[in-house]
This record gives C-alpha cells, structure tokens and sequence, in this order.
C-alpha cells in the first residue's frame, strides 16, 4: 500500500516542481539536449556504451560534491579490477557536465530516471548493473525496489544523515523502515549516521562505520593547479601577492568577501579576491555586488587562456565557469568555503586542506558535521561566528604566515590521517556485486 503512496505523490510533487526546475536547469544551460534520459531513452551513443559486454557498476552521485566521491570510489575500483565498468547518474546539470568531463568510453554518464516505476525497470534494463551504488543518502524507492527484484544489490557509500535530513525521514518513517532492509550494505561516515539510520529502520548488521570517503580525495593535478597560476600570473599577481578565494559561494557571501576585500585592500594592495559561485548562473548577480563597490572584475568565462594581459590588474576575477575550483584552492594563500555564512549545510573543506591550504569556513556546516568536529579537534581551520568574526579571522591569517602555514599543516596532517574509508567502501562493493 506505501508503495502505491509514494508512487502516487511522487509524479505529482515531480509535476508541480517541474516548471520550477525547467526554470533552473535552462539557466543553467544543457538540460534539454539530454532531456529523456530522465525517462530512461538513450540516444545512439548511450546506448553502444550500455551494450557494451560486461554488466557496469551503477554509481548514483546527485551533484558535484557527490561527485567527487564517486570519482575517487571509481579510481579505487579500477585500480582492484581493471576490467570494472561504471554508469554514473547525477541529478544536476553542474554534475552533468563535470561527469562529461572526467567519464571516458566504456564507461557512461546519464542524468538519473525519474523515480517511478514506469521508468526505473526500463533503466535497469537499459544498464544491466551487476550492483547499485548509492553515494551519501540517495535513497530512491523504486530504484532500491526494482533492483532488489532483479537480484542486483545496493550498495550506500559515504552515507550520511544530518540532523536535518534525520528529522525530515522520521516523518516518513512507514516508508523508511520499509525500504531500508531491502538496501543490501550501508558505509556510513560515523556513529551518528549509524545511529540515525537504524532509527529509520536499517538493519543493525549490515550498517558499518567506514569513515568518510571524502578524505580519500587525491591532490590537485598538478596540470589544473598549473593553469590557475599562469592564469593570475596573467592578470598581474606577482609572487608574495596574497590570493584568498572563496569557494562555492552562495548569496550574500560574495557581499561579505566584497566588503572585507574593499577594507583590508589598503593594508593589503597586491591582494585579490578569487570568487567560485557554487552555481555559475548567478554571475550577474555577483557582478552587480561587485561593481556596487566600484571594483574591477574579470569574468572567467570572457578571459580564456589564451587571452591577452588586461591593461590593469583587476581586484576580482568571478569564477564563473564549471570544474576549475580546485585549482584556485591549489593556488590561494586564504582559501575560504562556501554555504557556511549566510547559508546552512557547507561545502566541502577537504579540498583545499588536502592541498595544504589554510581554511576558513562560518557557523553552518550541517551538511559535513563529522567532519567538521574532525577539523575543530586538529585545530585544523579557522571556524568564525559571524560575518563580523569572519573579517576578523581573514585579516589575521593574511598578516601572519606563521599561522597561514600552521592552519595549511595542520589540515593536510589530519586528512592524511583519516584516509581509507574508499578502500573499506570498495571491499563491500566488490563482495557483493553479481557476477556476470
């Protein structure tokens, strides 16, 4: 009877939101060229790679951060099975296009199906998995349901339940309790996440506590770190110029960065500001901030690399294109992390810690709360209170080396330390997909 429930609402909340995303998705460009895969059709290239011989892994990652995780899920896999095959799914257009960028035949990228069961047994079908990979809290009803029919097992990865999302599923606990014995492994990042999940209904013995994949993330490549330089190098940064970048910045960050950049600019001439909106399509907006304060700025997307030097340096080079974070984290003195300030949840600190950067995020990292007691336990950023506190803590860490260079250490030790939930990850995955 849930089941019919949920198929029911779900078409019908899928429909009322739909002019919503459509809206999203056109201003965010490249939706409409791949539209049907949301049903399940493939066009004449998806389609030779999903016939290809061999039974794939089936990796769902609903964005960029999830990504990320599955990227390096997918290298850990290879490296043990060098014949494995994968088709990753995400949600978004952003993801889209970075998966577009890093997937090479034989394996696919496709936007994931709808949910429904008109749509679901034709995708798995379409993909024949030998195993279903659901990176964080994918938990998709029919996909888990379907799969389970068809003996192929699922897999969650790098799960995790925020205590938002765990308030949220205790509502629907007649469908959790449910669905959630019918997943066959759950890898989750901590006890909390353990201790959530089995409140909704997950097994206590197939639910393990690996760690957090996301520490598994390789350096920079040297080649994308490389491009960021020569590209401020361009601009006029000279060396011993500070470089503090904010990254995947949401609205009203880009205002405090602004403002902080505009007053410590007098101490700090040779100073630029490096601004990566988590959502490139806001780019008018942020440029309205930025020419508010009479600021010069260089767009990312109107200054390729091979472009000549501007006349002056600019005090802010807008980021606004997909895929080029991580080499201006490589390349920043001040690395800060967006959708902790003036939003809730966070992003991803691990990026610029890997690489040795000192990192600075605000109050809300909800989204990452494992990891954010880890780093608060190493002393390995610099967390501020408020938009108040932030410019506090930003303007010390650009006048003292000595502390740039302790917080860099500090959050390259710890993330070194905590590696290996991947390598745990993959063992569970490998164990349990079938065979061909």
């Amino acid at each position: 009877m849930i089941w019919w429930v949920y198929n029911l609402l779900f078409p019908l909340a899928f429909a009322c939101l739909l002019p919503h995303f459509v809206l999203r998705m056109l201003r965010r460009g490249g939706y409409g060229r791949h539209f049907f895969q949301r049903f399940g059709r493939y066009g004449a290239v998806e389609s030779a790679l999903l016939a290809a011989s061999g039974r794939p892994i089936w990796i769902q990652a609903v964005s960029v951060g999830e990504l990320a995780v599955a990227f390096s899920f997918m290298d850990e896999l290879r490296r043990r099975d060098p014949a494995a095959r994968f088709v990753l799914t995400t949600n978004t257009s952003t993801g889209h296009a970075l998966a577009l960028k890093k997937i090479q035949a034989p394996d696919a990228t496709l936007y994931f199906p709808m949910d429904v069961p008109w749509v679901i047994p034709r995708a798995l079908r379409r993909i024949r998995p030998s195993a279903v990979v659901l990176v964080e809290n994918e938990m998709w009803p029919n996909l888990i349901r379907y799969a389970r029919k068809q003996g192929i097992p699922t897999v969650m990865i790098n799960g995790r339940i925020s205590e938002h999302s765990f308030r949220g599923y205790r509502k629907i606990r007649f469908i959790t309790r449910r669905l959630l014995p019918q997943i066959h492994w759950f890898c989750v990042q901590s006890a909390d996440d353990r201790d959530r999940l089995l409140a909704l209904g997950a097994p206590a013995d197939r639910v393990e506590i690996a760690g957090s994949a996301k520490y598994d993330i390789g350096p920079t490549a040297p080649t994308a770190e490389a491009r960021a330089c020569a590209l401020l190098a361009k601009l006029g940064v000279k060396p011993g110029h500070p470089v503090l970048v904010g990254g995947s910045t949401w609205a009203g960050e880009e205002k405090v960065l602004l403002d902080f950049y505009s007053e410590a600019k007098p101490s700090y001439p040779g100073l630029i500001l490096v601004l990566v909106p988590r959502h490139a399509e806001r780019r008018e907006d942020v440029l309205e901030e930025i020419r508010k304060r009479g600021l010069s700025v260089i767009q990312r997307s109107q200054f390729p690399d091979s472009a000549a030097s501007p006349d002056r340096r600019p005090d802010v080079l807008l980021v606004d294109t997909t895929g080029e974070l991580r080499g201006f984290y490589a390349a920043a003195d001040v690395a800060f992390v967006g959708k902790s300030l003036t939003q809730t949840g966070g992003q991803n600190p691990i990026e610029p810690a890997r690489d040795g950067k000192p990192v600075v995020v605000g109050p809300h990292m909800e989204n990452f709360a494992a990891i954010a007691q880890d780093f608060t336990a190493a002393r390995a950023w610099a967390q501020a209170t408020d938009a108040a506190d932030l410019k506090v803590l930003l303007l010390k860490l650009l006048g003292s080396a000595a502390e740039r260079a302790r917080l860099g250490r500090a959050a390259a030790e710890l993330v070194a330390r905590q590696a290996g939930a991947t390598r745990r990850m993959a063992d569970r995955v490998l164990a349990a997909r079938v065979a061909e």
